[in-house]
């Protein structure tokens, strides 16, 4: 809690003290609880008759200066309270308070850093996929109406260590930097691996020159954007059927077609398997395209005697239903 509202609810405590002592000093024939009775209905103003006996003139000094003094007092801390709770002061605090327990309960979730053109696309495509994710991004006035559902917003510069400790990057699954420049992109690559060396990390790369240097700073992936979008405007004009089956298979909200991959796990049903006796064409619909071995490298098309090993990742092509039946496969 801000020290400001601490004081603002020590004042009434700390006048009620005083008045409470100055009441018992000044006052021989009261008891504590007299003096406190006292001193309570002067605050109030309630104006309850003296107890035991009318108060001295001592008494009487101290009692008009404490009650001047606890109605300018109290008046300023209730307006004080009321100003906190009508600008939005108050909800913005209980905000960052859910947030601080939401990030403190967070595992094996993503970061994204920077809230660009590019950072919304990848914002909005974690949320369709129910995955949670924190976004970190220095602009507050970006951040404030930030509604997207299984996204917790935190303010702040992703260059700074400390920054991504507090988005949980320690215990996160993989981090996704896209902000404007190669610079940021470089530093926030580099630290992030250096806090986390398992952490699976995808940076964007503005000019030709940095896709090497954030791979050696990191990156397990780099994404040109301008490139990746050249090459797909000049495919989509030399082999349009083939850009739209990508998309289709590409896309989460086509239910009948997607592509997916799936990493074996030791002890699964398709441990050790081949593609035929797996049975995941026959009786799920499911096309493996490719296996991805677990030294990187990478079968595709592979025939049906081919060995599932426990660390291949399997990239299969076929509807939802059966993708995710493969994935349960694959798993112990």
């Amino acid at each position: 809690m801000p020290r400001r509202y601490l004081v603002l609810l020590l004042i009434p405590v700390v006048l009620i003290l005083a008045g409470t002592l100055g009441y018992y000093t000044i006052e021989p024939s009261y008891s504590l609880f007299d003096a406190l009775y006292m001193t309570v209905i002067t605050l109030t103003t309630v104006g309850y008759e003296e107890v035991h006996h009318p108060l001295s003139r001592h008494g009487r000094i101290f009692t008009m200066a404490l009650l001047l003094i606890g109605v300018f007092v109290f008046f300023y801390t209730i307006t004080e309270l009321l100003r906190s709770v009508v600008s939005g002061e108050v909800r913005q605090l209980l905000g960052r308070q859910r947030m601080e327990r939401s990030l403190a309960g967070l595992k094996n979730h993503m970061i994204i850093c920077g809230y660009g053109r590019m950072g919304r696309r990848v914002c909005e495509e974690f949320s369709r996929q129910g995955l949670p994710f924190v976004l970190i991004d220095r602009r507050v006035e970006v951040l404030q109406d930030f509604t997207v559902p299984h996204g917790i917003a935190l303010p702040g510069d992703a260059t700074s260590d400390e920054v991504l400790k507090h988005a949980g990057v320690e215990r996160a699954r993989a981090l996704v930097t896209v902000a404007a420049s190669d610079a940021d992109n470089l530093f926030i690559t580099l630290s992030a691996r250096l806090l986390n060396d398992k952490l699976f990390i995808v940076a964007r790369a503005e000019g030709e020159l940095a896709e090497e240097k954030l791979l050696r700073a990191g990156a397990n992936r780099v994404v040109a954007p301008y490139v990746i979008g050249g090459t797909k405007v000049a495919m989509a004009v030399l082999r349009p059927a083939v850009v739209d089956f990508i998309e289709l298979a590409t896309r989460t909200e086509h239910l009948d077609l997607q592509i997916e991959e799936t990493l074996i796990q030791s002890g699964s049903k398709l441990d050790g398997a081949t593609l035929h006796s797996s049975g995941l064409r026959q009786e799920l619909g499911v096309i493996v395209v490719a296996i991805k071995k677990a030294n990187g490298h990478l079968v595709a098309n592979p025939p049906g005697d081919a060995k599932m090993m426990p660390g291949d990742t399997l990239i299969a092509l076929g509807p939802r239903k059966g993708l995710d039946r493969v994935d349960v496969l694959a798993s112990k």
